[in-house]
């Protein structure tokens, strides 16, 4: 490190190497503040910083009353974007295939779509929507959060233990959908986001952004959020 480098970023490149070289295993203790500021030499101010970045990094975690830990890499379960594409919960589907039971809860309500929304659905700015957020668990833990909008007019999922299929709801209305895109991009958590899912400090989600389009027409879009240390997305492109 150059010498114009704070103190604490000595302390985090140290730490950082160990962990990469196996030196400190998954699960293994990080030394407390008074143990790094006697082992590097520096204030506890600066080994408090060194242990935030490397919690910010997804490096180490934190328990209460224990201390600091090499945090293990997770497994990454694949979800297979277009296998369950007509299920009335594709994400549940395919979690319980896998053998993860699968649970989900859902509200609908009608309101006026964003500035964003609209764009993406080609209305005018506040236009009547109808909007289904939904909160999907696998084994009772949240593991994913998406949030849907259809044009006001399409009718609502089902009042039941789980919504229709939107394809097969749209079906019945006329209404074929020819084409689904996603949009997929990583990005800072939202706090809200953050607590439901239970996502360590330093953890990124991947962020969905998905539209069914019935020809020229976009008849549904939603922003699906799934934690970014869990899961991986699996396209298959038949030829």
């Amino acid at each position: 490190m150059a010498s114009s480098d704070p103190v604490y970023l000595r302390v985090v490149a140290d730490i950082r190497r160990q962990i990469v070289d196996g030196s400190l295993p998954p699960g293994a203790p990080i030394p407390s503040r008074a143990q790094l500021t006697r082992k590097y030499g520096v204030g506890e101010t600066a080994a408090r910083h060194a242990l935030r970045v490397l919690a910010a990094e997804g490096l180490i975690v934190g328990r209460v009353g224990s201390g600091h830990y090499v945090r293990a890499t997770p497994v990454l379960l694949p979800l297979h974007r277009w296998r369950f594409h007509d299920h009335h919960a594709p994400f549940g589907a395919d979690i319980q295939s896998q053998g993860t039971r699968a649970t989900w809860e859902w509200r609908a309500e009608h309101t006026e779509a964003p500035p964003g929304i609209a764009q993406r659905l080609r209305l005018d700015e506040s236009a009547p929507v109808t909007r289904v957020r939904y909160v999907f668990r696998g084994d009772g833990k949240p593991v994913q959060l998406a949030t849907s909008y259809e044009p006001a007019g399409f009718g609502e999922p089902a009042a039941e233990e789980s919504p229709r299929g939107l394809i097969s709801r749209l079906s019945a209305l006329g209404i074929k959908v020819t084409e689904i895109v996603e949009h997929v991009y990583t990005r800072v958590p939202q706090p809200t986001e953050s607590d439901v899912l239970a996502l360590p400090a330093g953890v990124h989600v991947l962020h969905v952004e998905r539209t069914h389009w019935a020809g020229d027409r976009p008849v549904e879009t939603s922003d699906i959020v799934i934690p970014g240390d869990r899961f991986r997305l699996v396209y298959n492109h038949p030829l």
